[in-house]
């Protein structure tokens, strides 16, 4: 049973939030650990951890939206071999430069995020006839994003880390602002 677009928008806004809350809740608490001199293993349990238990009280309890959204994404299957390479390397190569530049890390992810999610929505549209405007208010503020981070960045010289949050949660923001939309949308 094919679901309604209304229903495949809310599923990606739950998607989407679940992705804000994720993000933030995790930055919160790899500062706590930065700031108790944790070992290095506890982010990456942070991380996975705040993904893990957000995404399995979601999927647990909205497991339809599995089905959705899964749905959603094998409109780009159809697209052509140079469409998909295209949307590959605006998701991916802001995040493989980190390896080259990791001084600049935190502006590469809001990169990544922000071309990844515009250059999908341009796609689905243009060849799926989708506006999946979640995914371009996600990809706005992301890119909007970078300044404001180079900005705090320049700012507080003297403090890496706040540059570092800023950009987390501008992510979570950005994502939370999407996910919002979607699950208030209309149509």
């Amino acid at each position: 049973m094919q679901n309604s677009p209304l229903e495949v928008r809310r599923a990606f806004g739950l998607l989407f939030i679940g992705v804000a809350i994720s993000v933030g809740s995790a930055s919160v608490l790899s500062e706590v650990a930065f700031e108790h001199k944790d070992p290095i293993y506890y982010y990456a349990v942070i991380w996975f951890g705040s993904f893990a238990v957000t995404f399995g009280v979601i999927f647990g309890k909205f497991r339809h939206i599995l089905h959705s959204i899964r749905g959603r994404m094998k409109n780009s299957v159809k697209w052509s071999h140079s469409v998909k390479a295209i949307n590959g390397l605006c998701w991916a190569a802001p995040f493989a430069a980190i390896g080259a530049f990791p001084h600049l890390y935190q502006y590469l992810i809001l990169l990544g995020i922000g071309l990844g999610n515009t250059s999908t929505y341009a796609f689905m549209k243009k060849f799926s006839g989708l506006a999946n405007h979640e995914q371009i208010i996600v990809g706005a503020i992301s890119l909007a994003a970078i300044p404001v981070a180079v900005l705090v960045d320049t700012s507080f010289v003297s403090n890496q880390t706040l540059a570092v949050i800023a950009s987390r949660f501008m992510i979570a923001l950005a994502y939370g602002a999407g996910g919002v939309y979607a699950l208030l949308a209309k149509e």
